[in-house]
């Protein structure tokens, strides 16, 4: 059956084999239906011209093709202060004071904090403090993230189930995550946010993306059906690795797809590389 999926890389470094595999994967999963591009461009501060440039230029190489135009994540702000307000009107929502030290101090104090997939839990400091020390706090213009109120979230729904292509079926923990930060005081949305807001305006009706994520999906059921949005399937896949059996990834400067091509490799190459 035809499926509409997504490829969104964000334009941060150069392509490797991993996103050359999880391209190939969403392409090939839409089933002759439509595949779109997105680029996951929030953070300002590390995408960058070039890397953009060169997504299009290696997925072409690859022989790829994508419907356009291409949505920026960074045109489209509006649509998630609109998610936002809808989760500040089910007062599920709290700002956030705390700078990291002070959360690292504060779970060293506890000992024993709750873990998530990412860690430590927020040990929820903020969500205690009043209407009004929020408000005159942020009155005086103090650096804030929002934080979702997951005991609240989950109160606003009833039991969520997800279906994974690769894994079954799923009810959702979302708690596992804790306090998740959904944006901060100069950023609209956080990754979390962003990506369940982007997936129902473009209509993806199979997500397609690394096991490294199979978690978040938890959260995102919970933000779908707080905010109303239609809710696809998903195909967690397989991850690609180096000889050591560890993720590649752009921070570990994973060789990438442009240096492959300057050394004279052809896209079967690298398709056969990640078989």
């Amino acid at each position: 059956m035809p499926e509409v999926t997504r490829f969104a890389p964000s334009p941060t470094g150069w392509l490797h084999l991993g996103h050359a595999h999880a391209a190939l994967f969403a392409q090939e999963a839409a089933d002759g239906g439509r595949f779109l591009i997105r680029l996951e461009d929030i953070d300002g501060t590390r995408a960058r011209p070039e890397y953009e440039q060169a997504i299009f230029e290696d997925l072409a190489w690859l022989g790829l093709e994508w419907e356009l135009p291409v949505r920026r994540q960074s045109d489209h702000f509006d649509d998630y202060r609109a998610a936002l307000a809808k989760l500040e009107a089910l007062g599920v929502l709290y700002p956030c004071f705390c700078t990291r030290r002070e959360i690292q101090e504060e779970i060293a104090r506890a000992g024993n904090a709750p873990q998530g997939p990412d860690g430590p839990l927020y040990p929820g400091t903020c969500r205690q403090r009043s209407a009004d020390e929020r408000a005159e706090r942020l009155a005086q213009g103090e650096a804030y993230a929002l934080r979702l109120d997951v005991t609240k979230a989950m109160a606003e729904v009833s039991e969520l189930i997800w279906k994974d292509r690769a894994h079954g079926l799923f009810k959702a923990q979302p708690d596992v995550f804790g306090d998740v930060v959904l944006a901060r005081k100069d950023t609209p949305a956080s990754y979390h946010l962003a990506v369940v807001v982007d997936d129902a305006l473009q209509g993806i009706t199979l997500v397609t993306r690394g096991e490294d994520l199979l978690e978040a999906t938890h959260l995102h059921r919970l933000l779908q059906e707080l905010l109303g949005l239609p809710v696809p399937e998903w195909h967690h896949h397989r991850l690609i690795t180096d000889e050591n059996g560890k993720r590649l990834a752009k921070r570990d400067d994973a060789r990438s797809l442009r240096s492959l091509r300057a050394a004279g490799w052809t896209p079967d190459q690298v398709k056969e590389a990640i078989l």
